[in-house]
């Protein structure tokens, strides 16, 4: 057996510097293997967020929100064969990556396995990855040149989706431009701060967040990597979106051209209340609101041309340029705690299902990130030409709204 990357002392020490010594309760029982597999766990375990619950209630306040003006459409069209030259240039000279977020799993969709793989086919298999593949390979085809592709994966998902990948041969896409990594985890406390454990040897943790998957990037050496082949800009996107252009040249093109650190695809809203975040100003820099956080008089104020003016929508597919993620890598990202269902051990060692929320998963989102940048380009794309999330099994932004958008399009499912 290999050594344990820590301990049994150490990893005490470790525990009892942070109030968290219970973690070891039921390390006399355990197998070689899981009292490895849990030392390891320890060791990897920043254990520094849960000190965060105590502060809570003390979450610093919004700065002053300005709307920040989209570049739409009609100006899109216009300089459409400018930015697009622009975009498959940089694409040509290999400085530009994707990276899929698909650290989550398909649990509300009714499925066990990572939500990648669900099959939103009808008369034939079509999934998720597959949607995602076959949307960057129009690109591949039109800049007759690989794009560079990040796979994020979690611990809960990267054997199954590894596997299920290399089992349908990537969709067709060249495997020596795919790179996986792992989500870095966090722990999952109870409303005090002491973590829970998911099994005598494994702690509970969780993703932490969309606004991790750079420095989750960099903890496997993929982002150095990266910037060694010289990709200077990541498109990052999320996995349940089946219609989003990924490295979309025009896109690449206008953020280049606009000399912006960042941009951001958004569309109009379909309500002043839809359930999506919105780009604005925020003390003069870029930023994101949530939805939950907009208050009537955000939603109520109108533009020049009487638009509203917090008129458009993220749906998390952003352009950065590396080099002002390195800038901004070493800060800390505010860190956001959210209430959650946690299964958990019992003082019995019985594991226990929770009906109601029972305590916090820590999260980092990509929203600190934009605004922690100096410059970001939201760029208006058409809704039902590139937004078909799929979070809920039916009803709105579901499998079934999804695959209606799909055919819409002429995608044949």
């Amino acid at each position: 057996m290999e050594e344990a990357v820590m301990g049994y002392e150490e990893a005490l020490k470790k525990l009892k510097d942070c109030g968290q010594e219970h973690v070891l309760n039921y390390y006399e029982e355990l197998s070689a293997k899981e009292k490895e597999m849990l030392l390891a766990q320890i060791a990897a375990t920043d254990f520094s967020v849960l000190s965060s619950c105590k502060e809570k209630n003390e979450a610093a306040g919004r700065g002053v929100i300005v709307p920040l003006a989209a570049m739409q459409l009609p100006e899109i069209e216009a300089k459409k064969e400018k930015f697009t030259a622009l975009g498959i240039k940089a694409i040509k000279d290999g400085k530009v990556g994707a990276v899929l977020l698909a650290g989550g799993m398909g649990t509300r969709l009714g499925s066990d396995d990572p939500k990648g793989m669900y099959n939103i086919g009808i008369t034939k298999d079509v999934y998720i990855f597959q949607r995602l593949i076959e949307n960057l390979m129009d690109v591949v085809r039109m800049a007759e040149s690989w794009i560079p592709l990040y796979i994020m994966t979690s611990d809960k998902n990267h054997e199954a989706t590894t596997g299920f990948l290399k089992e349908h041969n990537y969709f067709g896409y060249n495997s020596d431009y795919i790179t996986f990594f792992m989500q870095e985890m966090a722990p999952a406390s109870d409303y005090d701060g002491r973590v829970y454990m998911e099994e005598k040897w494994k702690i509970s943790t969780s993703p932490n967040g969309n606004g991790g998957w750079y420095s989750s990037m960099h903890k496997w050496g993929v982002a150095q990597k990266a910037m060694a082949d010289g990709v200077e800009w990541l498109n990052v996107f999320a996995v349940d979106n089946v219609l989003q252009r990924i490295a979309d040249p025009c896109f690449v093109g206008a953020v280049i051209d606009g000399g912006c650190a960042a941009g951001a695809k958004v569309v109009k809203k379909c309500t002043p209340d839809e359930k999506v975040g919105v780009m604005c100003l925020e003390d003069g820099r870029p930023s994101i609101i949530e939805y939950y956080e907009l208050t009537k008089e955000l939603m109520d104020a109108k533009d020049e041309n009487g638009d509203p003016a917090y008129y458009f929508g993220v749906i998390l597919n952003y352009l950065f340029r590396i080099a002002d993620l390195e800038k901004i890598r070493e800060r800390n990202l505010p860190l956001h705690i959210v209430e959650k269902k946690i299964p958990y051990l019992n003082e019995k060692g019985e594991k226990v299902k929770p009906e109601e929320p029972n305590g916090y998963k820590f999260e980092q989102l990509v929203l600190d990130m934009i605004h922690e940048l100096d410059s970001c380009l939201p760029y208006e794309v058409e809704r039902n030409k590139e937004f078909a999330p799929i979070k809920n099994k039916t009803g709105v932004d579901s499998v079934e709204s999804a695959r209606a958008l799909c055919k819409e399009n002429g995608i044949a499912l």
